[in-house]
């Protein structure tokens, strides 16, 4: 079956990432990485965009239960975005020891705690990249009174943050192994235990992901030109195709929260690569069929 794409935003995104649906709102936010990093927010019932600025890379994002404004990932570590003052303001470094490094993937559970992943960082002030040299990165758990925990290490690129509609299993990926991989969850105590393969894909490789109601897996692919579903166990189920190479994230939203939202990339394509795939970077959506779940919000 094929599933009809559209472009939601022509936004051209340089690193398009953190797809991420308020419900309290009902809007879809997402960033731009590189510098000068944006924070996007599209109004799905007016088509209004909105776009800000931020004083350096922000990588992941959730609401936060008060309403007023966003938890960010940033490059320097987790920082508050408030919706009235539209400022960023940084709130903990992670990993002051490696200042080389910078955040990257981002989810909440459950209970409002903030899950996100480190990494070297691979790209320069001035867009180029930077060659990745070691596993430095972290999983990290935030609970809501700002305690951190470090959940696992020796990561390259922290990808693919979401749980299972039970909440009884937690999904991550190292980009860099190619694989996703499912953890027992402890919902009680925010606890990891039990690394095991998920699934794997032979197109790209994994980058963002969402959980749909049915409790299947929506995987976007970079440098696979598709998001892949696969079902809790780990089976291939639907691909979406996309007119452009690098998928990066992916959120269902809209009042029923049907719409599939897929943020893409143009990060390291030659004058070549744009001629042959022009819409590299917008905003994708489409109806896939299923329905997705609300993202709690931190707190």
């Amino acid at each position: 079956m094929s599933i009809a794409v559209s472009i939601a935003v022509a936004c051209a995104n340089v690193l398009g990432e953190g797809a991420c649906w308020d419900a309290a709102g009902g809007r879809l936010w997402w960033v731009d990485v590189p510098l000068p990093s944006r924070l996007h927010r599209l109004d799905p019932a007016s088509g209004a965009v909105h776009h800000h600025d931020m004083p350096e890379m922000i990588t992941g994002i959730r609401a936060t239960k008060d309403g007023n404004g966003l938890i960010v990932a940033c490059h320097s570590g987790i920082s508050r975005f408030d919706f009235s003052s539209g400022r960023l303001t940084h709130l903990l470094d992670p990993e002051p020891q490696k200042p080389y490094n910078r955040s990257n993937d981002a989810g909440t559970d459950a209970r409002g705690r903030f899950w996100f992943g480190t990494m070297q960082n691979n790209i320069a002030p001035n867009g180029a990249g930077i060659d990745l040299v070691s596993a430095a990165g972290t999983l990290f758990r935030l609970d809501p009174d700002m305690k951190l925990t470090a959940a696992e290490s020796g990561i390259w690129i922290s990808n693919t943050i979401c749980w299972s509609p039970d909440n009884r299993t937690m999904y991550f990926c190292d980009t860099a192994s190619g694989v996703i991989s499912a953890y027992d969850f402890d919902l009680d105590d925010g606890v990891i235990t039990n690394k095991r393969p998920f699934a794997g894909f032979d197109r790209g490789v994994p980058d963002g992901s969402c959980v749909d109601a049915d409790g299947c897996l929506w995987n976007a692919r970079w440098d696979g030109g598709c998001v892949v579903r696969f079902t809790p166990d780990g089976k291939v189920d639907t691909v979406v195709e996309l007119p452009v190479a690098k998928a990066t994230s992916c959120a269902f939203g809209g009042p029923g929260l049907e719409d599939l939202y897929v943020t893409t990339a143009r990060y390291g394509m030659s004058e070549g690569d744009l001629a042959a795939a022009p819409d590299s970077g917008h905003l994708f959506v489409c109806r896939p069929g299923a329905k997705g779940l609300v993202a709690p919000a931190f707190g």
